[in-house]
């Protein structure tokens, strides 16, 4: 099978990931064999490949991942050959921690991640727990399933976490592939969302999917959020959103990993407002999601690319060239 492998990291224009032939070995017990249809490309893969996020390498990126399964392995009941499944960052979880038995295992200490312990999408096949693969809605073609695997999945959380209220104002900071999905999200719950973001072509973008405002980063809507989520790894962009923030309000950064925040006065903060963080997913926010997004008709905006060209998509993305999510078709 045809794989692309990061051997080693650096800047992504380098073109680090070198196409690579090998086998893929039968799954073991609790493991599904999937041959990919299409994997999403995400800017968590960037990070790894330059060396912000570690990994163990070498290793194959990816975890926005669309396949069919193939064969599986012992102890396997839940899926079946044939199924069309999805394979996101969350690969595995201990079980058995304080974490994962109160519905939060997302912070299990000894958790893995595809595309970043374990090899990822970015290839023809690949293998994963049969526990942490999604059933798919059906109405999503492979292509359109891709992106909400990661930035779907993600974003969804994110908004939770935000504690956004149906009908509240919602602020967007940055609005790549994970908030073009989430403002449809938000859509859904009525809320009245307002991007900020440098891009001209986003702006109209955020527009073209209802958002009542949509302006660069440092500029005044003139109204008070009551939420806010931040998907830049920018840290100088927090004390711009705490200043858009209504008393009470919340900010949740959506990033694996982020810049410093610099200061800034406390009476940005005070009146209670919050800042946190976003950090991973629960198997639940991906039922959840995936649901919701059938329901409400959620639909990502895609550019593809043949796998051979994961570097240009990688860097096509990073220079904030991509309108919505890259995906790769094997």
């Amino acid at each position: 099978m045809r794989r692309m492998l990061l051997r080693d990291t650096g800047p992504v224009e380098s073109g680090r990931l070198v196409e690579d032939e090998t086998e893929l070995s039968p799954p073991g017990g609790g493991q599904v064999a999937l041959r990919v249809l299409a994997c999403g490309v995400c800017r968590t893969d960037i990070h790894i490949v330059e060396g912000e996020v570690t990994a163990a390498l070498p290793l194959v990126p990816g975890h926005q991942a669309v396949a069919t399964v193939e064969a599986v392995g012992a102890g396997v009941d839940c899926v079946s050959p044939g199924d069309r499944v999805g394979v996101a960052w969350l690969a595995s979880t201990c079980g058995a921690c304080s974490y994962c038995a109160t519905d939060r295992e997302n912070l299990c200490a000894s958790a893995r991640f595809t595309g970043r312990d374990v090899d990822g999408g970015y290839a023809e096949r690949m293998r994963a727990d049969a526990r942490f693969v999604h059933a798919l809605p059906a109405q999503f073609s492979d292509t359109e399933a891709a992106p909400l695997l990661c930035a779907g999945i993600i974003g969804y959380r994110a908004l939770k976490l935000s504690e956004i209220r149906p009908g509240g104002r919602l602020g967007l900071f940055g609005f790549g592939a994970s908030a073009h999905l989430a403002i449809q999200v938000a859509n859904a719950w009525r809320c009245e969302t307002y991007v900020f973001t440098r891009e001209e072509e986003h702006r109209r973008l955020a527009r073209d999917l209802g958002a009542a405002w949509a302006g660069a980063i440092e500029d005044d809507p003139g109204v008070l959020l009551d939420a806010a989520v931040s998907f830049a790894p920018a840290g100088w962009i927090v004390p711009i959103a705490l200043r858009r923030l209504d008393r009470g309000g919340t900010l949740a950064i959506n990033a694996i990993y982020s810049d410093d925040i610099p200061q800034f006065p406390y009476e940005q903060l005070y009146w209670e407002r919050t800042v946190r963080s976003v950090a991973n997913y629960t198997r639940a926010d991906a039922r959840a999601f995936l649901a919701l997004a059938a329901e409400a008709g959620v639909r990502a905006r895609t550019e593809l690319f043949p796998l051979r060209d994961a570097n240009e998509a990688l860097a096509r993305l990073k220079r904030g060239e991509i309108e919505g999510a890259a995906v790769l078709v094997p």
